[in-house]
């Protein structure tokens, strides 16, 4: 991840339409997101196929990228509230790297396209299968039921500032993409195919007329026929001082039962108070969500 520019392509064959901002690496430890949007935008560059509109790839926070951490000073993706932003005050590396995206965004103002859409490329401490998180306002709901993977509501309005958050109150619609654990491969496939399919989706790409048919996005499309839609009802946060240690094994959408043992707080058992789902189990040095409860919807 060294020398990785702010705008890492653009892409357009000269059509009017919408524009596609896809971001990667918001949180520095999940790379694949990057490394996805590199590749595609070689392919895009040699092959030159047709599209409406603009696709615009970006990266978040350059330097935990470098550093390979999650964040430097803050968490890049808890910063993007409605103070932070109308105060232009930069008092972190975040911020700074906030007001670097969000100048670049402006340069690509609504009334230069027919819509805007946002796509932002996540990964995840636990195993996990791809998964859309998406806010339900404006028409984002109905966007992320275009996609094949399992969806998640209400991320957002639990958790504050995130970039999504900050795109659809400007009222963009899209979603964030989380592709799997940090460091799989399929991680990167994941998010080829979301990038793929969001091209196809919002800017009218044939996959079939490229080279090869992309096969992460097929890999996606295949799926389809096992998404389900689940909600958060629970969040387990963890404060700064709080020594917290998740149980080994669990994976996103695992099912759990009431009275397991999920993980220990400050040398205290957590117990499960339901039958439910768990989503994002912590397994990193940094965050401060120690796992969320979702149910199917």
């Amino acid at each position: 991840m060294n020398h990785i520019p702010r705008i890492i392509g653009t892409y357009d064959s000269g059509e009017k339409g919408p524009l596609l901002f896809i971001t990667g690496g918001v949180h520095g430890n999940e790379p694949s997101g990057i490394v996805a949007l590199l590749k595609i935008f070689k392919i895009l560059k040699a092959q030159k196929p047709n599209i409406r509109g603009k696709v615009v790839g970006v990266s978040g926070n350059k330097e935990a990228l470098y550093q390979g951490v999650r964040y430097i000073d803050e968490d890049l993706n808890r910063t993007w509230t409605k103070e932070n932003i109308a105060s232009r005050k930069i008092d972190s590396h975040e911020k700074k790297e906030m007001f670097e995206i969000i100048d670049v965004l402006e340069k690509f103002p609504k009334k230069d396209f027919t819509k805007r859409y946002f796509l932002d490329c996540h990964t995840t401490s636990s195993a996990s299968e791809p998964y859309i998180s998406v806010q339900d306002v404006n028409d984002n709901d109905g966007w992320a039921h275009q996609f094949p993977t399992y969806i998640i509501r209400g991320f957002s309005d639990i958790v504050l500032g995130c970039i999504d958050h900050f795109e659809s109150r400007i009222g963009m619609p899209g979603f964030v993409f989380e592709g799997g654990q940090h460091e799989s491969k399929i991680s990167e496939k994941n998010h080829e195919g979301i990038i793929w399919l969001a091209l196809q989706n919002a800017c009218g790409l044939d996959l079939d007329s490229l080279e090869t048919y992309p096969e992460a996005a097929k890999m996606l499309e295949a799926k389809r026929k096992n998404r389900k839609t689940f909600e958060i009802t629970y969040r387990h946060g963890i404060n700064k001082d709080d020594e917290f240690k998740m149980e080994p094994g669990y994976s996103n959408f695992q099912p759990i039962n009431k009275g397991e043992l999920l993980a220990y707080e400050n040398g205290e058992p957590v117990h499960s108070r339901w039958d439910a789902y768990i989503f994002m189990p912590l397994y990193q040095s940094q965050g401060n969500d120690g796992f969320f409860i979702v149910e199917e919807v």
